[in-house]
């Protein structure tokens, strides 16, 4: 293993393992050598079908060390269905859910030497691309892909570790393509990219767009959003313009695992007007984690949530959820995965 250095002294997601998983596809099912391989740069055509046609999706899930120092993915299952439904909506090549497994696995054992301790972990990166080289094909999906998996030693995802956001809420742009809002592809990132910038150039402060097209909230440029108090967690109801967020299914089990009520629903910008005066607000995302929110402009006003510090329900949650990830509390959902670590 390189030297490399510490993954809490640089941004999120800028170092890489030495090893990673690759299987590509012609036509038919993917061949997978059985084993990792150097981490190193793809050799694709210009023509690509990804390069002009946008046929790419990937996911995001982190592996843990755990308090007796062996090592699990946490819910690697739920990601692995997640994926193979992209594939199908974006129509590249199918992906066989077994064999994703298990090349997510043998990635991270691979790499086991270069998780870090709590509160940093391993952040995977299965993606998949299709490659037929023909600029021709905008009307038809590409015939050949690749399918490749790489890992990041990471720390805190937001600079300055766990500690209030400040969210700009947006009601006219929208976050997503429509049909591929649940889906994770670069396009739904891209339409976010722009606003965001644009908003954090007039003020520094702002971490996260928090869009409510159309009056109606969703979720941030990159997490699910919540609300809660000491009773209730409430978040969007699904459909398929924005993300189906796993922390956020789990943030959901787990809250009502600990007696909170759960509310899955539409979220007016007004309303949050009321919970700011007597409840909170957090994000939830694999990098994420559960990400507080102390305040959130619009463009009339600023709400200052609580008292604009990290609430006792978001921290709670947050704990919670930590605990299970990394063995320091019994896994009753069976979300982790145990590897050789």
């Amino acid at each position: 293993m390189t030297d490399k250095p510490d993954p809490f002294t640089v941004p999120f997601g800028t170092i890489f393992c030495d090893w990673m998983t690759t299987a590509r596809a012609d036509g038919g099912t993917y061949c997978y050598r059985g084993e990792a391989e150097p981490f190193g740069d793809f050799s694709i055509s210009p023509a690509a079908h990804v390069l002009h046609y946008g046929s790419a999706i990937f996911e995001g899930l982190k592996a843990h060390r755990q308090t007796d120092g062996s090592l699990a993915i946490f819910r690697l299952d739920r990601h692995v269905e997640r994926m193979v439904s992209s594939a199908e909506r974006l129509r590249l090549p199918a992906v066989d859910p077994g064999g994703l497994h298990r090349m997510v696995v043998d990635a991270v054992e691979a790499n086991a030497a270069e998780v870090p301790d709590p509160p940093g972990s391993l952040y995977i990166r299965p993606t998949l691309i299709g490659t037929e080289p023909d600029i021709g094909a905008a009307a038809r999906p590409t015939r050949s892909a690749l399918l490749y998996v790489v890992n990041c030693p990471v720390g805190d995802y937001f600079k300055g570790g766990v500690r209030p956001l400040t969210l700009l809420v947006e009601t006219e742009i929208p976050r997503t393509v429509p049909q591929f809002g649940m889906v994770k592809c670069g396009g739904n990132y891209a339409m976010a990219l722009a606003p965001t910038l644009d908003a954090m150039a007039g003020n520094e402060a702002i971490d996260q767009m928090l869009f409510a097209t159309g009056g109606d909230i969703t979720e941030t440029g990159a997490s699910n959003f919540f609300l809660a108090d000491d009773d209730r967690v409430v978040t969007r109801h699904l459909d398929e313009s924005f993300l189906h967020g796993v922390t956020r299914a789990s943030v959901l089990e787990l809250a009502e695992s600990l007696g909170y009520s759960v509310e899955e629903r539409s979220i007016a910008p007004e309303e949050l007007v009321e919970w700011a005066q007597h409840g909170e607000a957090f994000l939830s995302g694999t990098a994420a984690v559960l990400a507080p929110v102390g305040t959130i402009l619009s463009a009339d006003q600023t709400l200052t949530v609580g008292d604009g510090q990290p609430g006792r329900n978001t921290m709670r949650l947050r704990q919670a959820l930590v605990d299970i990830q990394v063995g320091a509390a019994p896994d009753p959902f069976g979300w982790r995965t145990p590897v050789k670590g």
